[in-house]
């Protein structure tokens, strides 16, 4: 129970185990996650460790599973048959892509052909000869018909406007060029479809051809044979679409095999996945420790807990039993001078607390843990802030939806609702707090409940119990109800919050002032005690109690204890209101030792004892300030008188004066033992060290209770608000007679339940989250912990494969 509300007791321990069973040792370990391993190379640079090799091969299969492809190491089977399908699928791809190009060449060039017998204004029919011709007959040659061939061929389509402008400029239009954009077929896949254009050119001339081609090979264009006459088009076509049928179908038994094939493989995907990152693991704690020279013991030190040694050694002996070792693991507990790292154990519903308290700081080693303490100021904080039933009632529902279906919104993989999740339980204790606070301010949606009965009485105000009329109830804008008219006011207060008759009020607002602000110093003086009270497990621990815990604890109840003590006694005895005194007037007099005026006092002996209270603060002050640097003067004075007595009789040795040195120097100032052999000390640093923690924790007293003032001001800020929603938007709709009420109704309650899920759920809500954050780290935790430790760091599989 002990380690619940202090980090745990941690040792350092040597093992010693086989080679051959220290890949089942470790895996045992890692799966008990109670172990960190110790880096026993800490200079040794990645590349230069034994196993880098086989972290290299385990990165490298993470590489592949992440693509979803294949498992090399184990299942080369597998892997070779997938090769092939792959190989063949993408040879099988070329030549249909390549026969699909042909078939829209030869369509284009029949349609070409067909174009220019249809433009023929004679009788011959359109041949390479002469269908050049009719577009370009000023270039025919004088001795007779002009000889015409073409170059066909497919090019993406980005590249045609350039391969065009560069023929024109070789060949100066010399030539005819006709092209069509090639149309993806409907079983093509979109996004892998790449936009291509067929061409054909004619030009005159063997040489001029072969320049073109030359030209297409610059530009990557493909070049396929064209047949001179329609009948071998006609035939070249009808082979082309036979075989693009037949590639048709094997593409698509193909794709049908691999998909059962990769299909079958991720069944185990995931199980591969797994123990891939295991042996990773595995490799990179190996790095970490000492080989023997006989290659045969393997060295490792570790922390862990002690309360955990048993379990650690069982699982060493298991993992050796597995591989038939014959030789059992070694345990040596090491004593050390290191700090140990900080553990503290945690489970689902703690660990978000935890997280809070991490995220300031990791305590130091055995220093009081202030997660449990916060998993019930922190919600109490937020719901003071906050407190609304209504708004309360809805987070503890958004909480219980999100605890019910945990793995589906784990399985999400979004960044927003995995934070959600991991603090559910935040959110369930902020929600559950928030109705409670919500019923002491007796808010709902800014309404009030009358459940018990108000204890104000209007009826008795009225004639002949009181002074009011019914003329006085018209021609009055506001009245007053006097609580001395018998009957107005019960004598009783409301049993549980706030009376209901303050919600139509005209002086509301005023009387929550006062409430909430005094309220807000009591929480922040009472959570501050209770910090400096945590302090005294540390100062037991550290022997610190004579020194800073008394004095811190008398400096805060003289002054700020004792501003409670107005604030409750002035709630408690009956004053009149317009001679009751101001406490923050009563405080500041007390401050400066003035009761020159004639102001009220509370109580007959309060003089006094304020000047005693304000005397024993001050005297706090300097005992805080020099008794611990006059002792730790003292403590070296007598050491080094002792060390130079030491070495004029030279009957001992330097250590025996260090170990009967007292139990405060030996505990808490070790790091000026080195001070001690070399005969220095700067009292200097040490007067300003003290010098520092003293100003920062006596104005950091008044600064803080002015701090924990956010509560008041949120909380009026978050009621406020609730209630301009209320009155400026459904308030408006409820008032509506017409016929079309009902709807604008409905329209006017979307409209509030947006606002009051955006504006006060959310925004409010994050704004009262964060100020008790502040509010914990700040004020809080600086009157006890430092949080300069380093967090427990375990080989853990359970935590490493739950990672994102």
């Amino acid at each position: 129970m002990d380690s619940f509300f202090r980090s745990e007791e941690m040792c350092l321990v040597q093992l010693f185990f086989q080679t051959e069973s220290a890949h089942n040792c470790i895996d045992e370990l890692g799966h008990l996650g109670l172990v960190q391993f110790k880096d026993l190379h800490p200079g040794t640079a990645d590349f230069q460790r034994r196993f880098v090799k086989e972290v290299k091969k385990c990165e490298e299969m993470e590489r592949i599973l992440r693509k979803q492809l294949y498992f090399v190491t184990f299942f080369d089977k597998l892997e070779q048959e997938l090769k092939e399908i792959n190989s063949n699928r993408d040879t099988l791809r070329q030549n249909f892509t390549q026969l699909t190009e042909i078939n829209h060449l030869l369509h284009m060039t029949d349609d070409f052909f067909v174009e220019v017998e249809s433009q023929m204004t004679i009788s011959e029919l359109p041949s390479e000869d002469s269908v050049y011709s009719s577009r370009r007959a000023s270039y025919a040659s004088t001795n007779g018909s002009l000889k015409l061939g073409f170059v066909a061929g497919v090019i993406k389509h980005e590249r045609f406007p350039a391969f065009e402008k560069i023929l024109w400029r070789l060949f100066h239009g010399n030539f005819v060029l006709r092209h069509a954009e090639i149309k993806p077929h409907q079983e093509e896949n979109m996004e892998v479809f790449v936009k291509k254009d067929v061409f054909v050119v004619f030009v005159q001339g063997d040489q001029v051809r072969g320049k073109i081609r030359k030209l297409c090979d610059g530009f990557h264009a493909s070049m396929y044979p064209c047949p001179n006459n329609a009948a071998a088009r006609k035939e070249m076509r009808t082979n082309v679409n036979m075989r693009m049928e037949d590639l048709r179908l094997v593409l698509k038994r193909t794709e049908e095999f691999r998909v059962t094939t990769l299909t079958a493989a991720a069944a185990n995907l995931r199980e591969w996945t797994a123990k891939v990152k295991k042996m990773k693991a595995i490799y990179y704690t190996l790095n970490l420790c000492n080989i023997d020279i006989t290659q045969k013991l393997i060295i490792a030190e570790i922390w862990c807990p002690v309360s955990d040694l048993s379990s650690v050694h069982a699982a060493l002996i298991k993992g050796s039993e597995q591989t038939g070792s014959s030789v059992t693991p070694i345990m040596n507990r090491i004593h050390t001078q290191q700090t140990p790292p900080t553990f503290n154990r945690t489970n689902v519903f703690t660990s978000g607390f935890q997280n809070i308290i991490d995220a300031y700081g990791v305590g130091d080693y055995q220093e009081i843990n202030p997660a449990p303490y916060t998993m019930v100021t922190f919600p109490f904080l937020f719901a003071v802030m906050f407190g609304d039933c209504g708004h309360g009632l809805l987070m503890t529902l958004l909480a219980v939806w999100l605890i019910l279906h945990e793995e589906h919104f784990r399985k999400l993989k979004n960044e927003l609702v995995d934070m959600l999740v991991s603090g559910r339980y935040i959110i369930l204790l902020m929600g559950i707090y928030s109705i409670y606070t919500g019923l002491i301010y007796n808010d709902c949606f800014s309404k009030s409940f009358n459940l018990f009965g108000s204890s104000w009485s209007v009826r008795h105000m009225f004639h002949p119990q009181g002074p009011w009329t019914n003329e006085t109830l018209h021609n009055s804008d506001y009245l007053q109800l006097d609580p001395l008219v018998s009957g107005v006011y019960s004598g009783n207060p409301y049993p549980f919050g706030i009376d209901p008759m303050w919600n139509i009020a005209l002086n509301k607002l005023l009387f929550l002032n006062s409430y909430k602000m005094k309220m807000s110093v009591i929480i922040g003086v009472v959570h501050m005690l209770f910090g400096v009270m945590l302090s005294l497990g540390n100062y037991i621990n550290f022997k610190d109690v004579v020194l800073k815990f008394i004095p811190e604890l008398v400096f805060m109840l003289s002054l700020f204890g004792y501003l409670t003590f107005l604030i409750l006694y002035k709630w408690c005895v009956v004053i009149k209101s317009d001679s009751a005194p101001s406490i923050l007037l009563l405080f500041i007099n007390m401050m400066f030792f003035d009761y020159s005026s004639n102001g009220a006092m509370l109580y007959k002996t309060q003089k006094p004892v304020q000047i005693f209270l304000v005397v024993v603060a001050g005297v706090m002050v300097p005992w805080l300030l020099f008794a611990k640097p006059l002792l730790m003067y003292r403590e070296h004075k007598t050491i080094f008188i002792r060390f130079v007595l030491m070495l004029m009789n030279a009957n001992t040795q330097v250590f025996s004066v260090i170990y009967h040195s007292s139990f405060y120097f030996k505990m808490n100032h070790i790091k000026y033992i080195q001070t001690i052999f070399s005969l220095q000390i700067s009292m200097g640093d040490i007067f300003v060290y003290q010098g520092i923690h003293t100003i920062e924790y006596c104005l950091g007293c008044i600064s803080n209770t002015a701090s924990y003032l956010r509560l008041w001001a949120l909380s009026l800020a978050h009621a406020e608000l609730s209630e301009v929603l209320w009155k400026m938007v459904l308030q408006v709709a409820l008032r509506v007679t017409s016929g079309m009420g009902s709807v604008l109704l409905a329209v006017t309650f979307a409209t509030f339940a947006v606002l009051t899920v955006t504006i006060l759920l959310v925004m409010e809500g994050l704004s009262a989250f964060l100020h008790a954050l502040r509010l914990h780290w700040v004020e809080f935790q600086n009157k006890f912990y430092q949080g300069s430790g380093y967090k427990f760091s375990p080989l853990s599989f359970d935590k490493m494969l739950n990672m994102k």
